[in-house]
């Protein structure tokens, strides 16, 4: 359910039809930002929103991490026995044979830090061109842009858009760039690929959210918009279920102040909900829903018996839960 500050796919079409060469595409596709999810969780539990009766592709990646759970959605049933032994054998500290909410929670939060670590680490040598270890404005603009910047955009259909991407980005830069020299280090490189993982950035993102969403310019985010970043109905389509309830929780919880919209410290409630632990919810849902005995935690025997609710492959939706973007994966 993840929602673009602009129709990316369409800017992806745009941007085949306008490269001259595949090596140009792969320069400039990673770079540009991917599509934003509204609601923020501290680091990556998963890219997936979490609902049971859906399947369980949240509790998969959470559990796991990421890249795990791709190996383990390739391996045979015994390989994923073998390899969950492993994984909870690690997470079991003080190894007495079960996985209490301490072990989990820490073991879930290590994987949310891993994965953003990862993450600057793979972007890192793509943008620091002169390999200084640092990563200047210019080295990330023309990294990104470098191409369409020589012709000012000309060849982009949608120039408009190209150029307020970019303006974007540098305004997003320059905010992580907390000595102001046009220079980010790796922690500030770091926040301006995870921005919500910052307070400092906190305000941008509100304001990169309100932009998102507000259609008509007002700074403000009414219902109509709060829908229309969500769902967009097919003809003759009927409104979903979920559609209905966000209609319910715009009125009754996101608009506090009952005006009819959302102003940015509503919206900043709505998206980086404050004293939420997501880490801890998780271990919570996973023991309560993996845990046979209710004994409080699980063994190796528990975990295996619930193999297919860690393993399954299905989008899910747990409270909401969203991430901010990262800019897009390179070619390799």
């Amino acid at each position: 359910m993840y929602m673009r500050e602009v129709s990316w796919d369409l800017l992806i079409m745009m941007l085949l039809k306008s490269l001259v060469s595949l090596c140009i595409l792969a320069a400039v596709a990673f770079a540009v930002p991917a599509q934003e999810k509204r609601i923020h969780h501290h680091a990556d539990l998963s890219d997936h929103v979490h609902k049971d009766d859906h399947g369980f592709q949240y509790d998969h990646e959470a559990f796991l991490g990421k890249e795990e759970a791709k190996t383990f959605d390739q391996l045979t049933p015994d390989e994923s026995k073998d390899r969950l032994a492993k994984i909870v054998d690690r997470i079991d500290t003080d190894k007495n044979g079960f996985v209490n909410h301490a072990e989990l929670h820490y073991w879930i939060k290590h994987r949310q830090r891993r994965y953003i670590e990862e993450n600057v680490n793979k972007n890192w040598n793509d943008y620091d061109q002169n390999q200084d270890g640092k990563i200047a404005w210019e080295e990330y603009k023309n990294t990104t842009y470098g191409y369409y910047l020589d012709e000012e955009f000309d060849d982009v259909e949608d120039k408009a858009t190209y150029k307020s991407m970019l303006r974007r980005d540098e305004r997003r830069f320059k905010t992580a760039d907390r000595d102001g020299d046009d220079i980010a280090t790796r922690e500030e490189f770091t926040a301006f690929l995870h921005p919500e993982e910052f307070d400092y950035m906190k305000e941008l993102v509100v304001k990169e959210t309100v932009e998102d969403i507000d259609k008509n310019g007002d700074g403000k985010i009414n219902l109509n918009e709060y829908i229309g970043d969500m769902y967009t109905p097919e003809n003759g389509e009927s409104e979903p279920e979920w559609i209905q309830t966000e209609r319910k929780h715009f009125a009754e919880f996101r608009d506090a102040n009952k005006d009819g919209y959302l102003d940015d410290d509503e919206v900043a409630e709505w998206i980086l909900p404050r004293e939420v632990d997501h880490a801890d919810n998780e271990a919570k849902h996973l023991i309560h829903d993996t845990d046979t005995d209710k004994d409080g935690h699980l063994s190796l025997s528990e975990l295996l018996d619930k193999i297919d609710y860690i393993k399954t492959s299905t989008i899910t939706d747990y409270g909401g839960m969203r991430r901010q973007g990262n800019p897009a994966e390179d070619c390799g």
